[in-house]
């Protein structure tokens, strides 16, 4: 979390009925600090055509370029993307640089990861709960799902749940499927119908207002490619796939799309482009992160062993200090897995063993 300059080693003090010991705690790797897009309301419509000539959309600013998964290496090749809204649609407009454009997966709902392929994941509340998922090929095939919780905590994958009012479209600088030439780019549009996704939220169940904030990231899967006869393939290595390149807008930290904590944020503002409104955090975002990192330690980790203390554990981490504020953090051992809570003065997180995080206004004047 490079604006926070962090060096985050907590010191545990575990009291239960017969021990007392300390532990420390890194979580420097553990933390990411996701990114931010303010999302203007349009003026006009927009044609979901696969181009972005509208005056709309001219004007709207694309994102930072796309950076691996886990954050440190650079893509070969720029991958940008920017939104805008109305009272019906979430627009998303994505650039891909590609020499070779190219695609085979026809079939709506397949595993359209297994070409090239740009993803859109969306969680309108920020729990990690109850999320969806939109991927598309270069032929324009769509597998689009609904997750109840990631897959590290059980979740299914239910591709079942159809964006019917879904719009989508592909263009390319280039051709498709032509490996006799150097291609530039392709270029995705989609119009994410609001209203599907605002039955997810918790509450209320409604169609975003300005200012309210999502959780959402986007994903390209890239692959070396091979060619049979001028046809494209997923390239082999000793008759086994080579692993695919995941390049993200916002890190998620770990090569782990279904990690929705370390997802990016957008803001919803009724303003147009030609205005520039700041985004604004409404919770405590380092402490979200401090929360996740270690309810992921504690699930998955190197902190498992704290999920076999008796019921009733209490653990008090040592309070973090950073930029004026102090942020206490609580383990509580309960009979069906932990609890776990983090607080400021503002703001109080808990989190439970299904990974639910819940957040509690304390001072509602800051």
């Amino acid at each position: 979390m490079n604006r926070y300059l962090l060096l985050i080693i907590f010191t545990l003090i575990v009291f239960g009925c017969d021990s007392k010991k300390t532990l420390k705690v890194d979580l420097n790797n553990d933390i990411v600090n996701p990114k931010t897009y303010v999302v203007y309301k349009t003026t006009n419509s927009i044609i979901v055509d696969g181009k972005d000539d509208e005056a709309d959309w001219l004007n709207t600013q694309f994102s930072d370029d796309f950076i691996d998964i886990e954050g440190f290496k650079t893509p070969n090749k720029k991958t940008n993307v920017k939104m805008l809204w109305d009272h019906k649609y979430l627009y998303i407009f994505a650039k891909l640089e590609e020499d070779h454009i190219w695609g085979d997966i026809i079939k709506r709902d397949d595993v359209i990861f297994h070409n090239n392929d740009f993803e859109i994941f969306i969680s309108p509340s920020n729990n990690t709960h109850n999320y969806g998922e939109v991927e598309i090929n270069a032929l324009g095939t769509i597998w689009d799902l609904f997750l109840n919780k990631p897959y590290r905590l059980g979740g299914e994958p239910n591709s079942e749940w159809d964006l019917d009012s879904l719009k989508s479209a592909v263009s390319y600088n280039g051709t498709l499927n032509d490996s006799s030439d150097i291609d530039k780019y392709w270029s995705v549009e989609l119009a994410i119908p609001l209203e599907s996704y605002a039955l997810l939220k918790d509450k209320p169940k409604t169609i975003p207002i300005d200012g309210e904030q999502w959780r959402i990231n986007f994903s390209r899967v890239q692959w070396d490619y091979e060619l049979s006869n001028g046809k494209y393939s997923r390239k082999k290595e000793d008759g086994k796939f080579l692993p695919e390149y995941n390049w993200v807008w916002s890190s998620q930290g770990e090569v782990n799309m279904h990690m929705p904590e370390n997802w990016g944020y957008i803001q919803f503002s009724d303003n147009n482009n030609s205005s520039k409104i700041e985004f604004k955090h409404k919770g405590d975002v380092l402490s979200e992160q401090i929360i996740y990192s270690l309810f992921r330690k504690i699930a998955f980790k190197d902190l498992k062993n704290l999920k076999d203390l008796n019921s009733g554990t209490e653990i008090y981490f040592k309070p973090i200090e950073i930029n004026d504020k102090i942020i206490n953090i609580k383990f509580l051992k309960t009979h069906s897995g932990f609890n776990l809570k983090a607080n400021n003065k503002n703001i109080e997180y808990t989190i439970n063993e299904n990974g639910l995080l819940n957040e509690m206004i304390i001072n509602k004047n800051k």
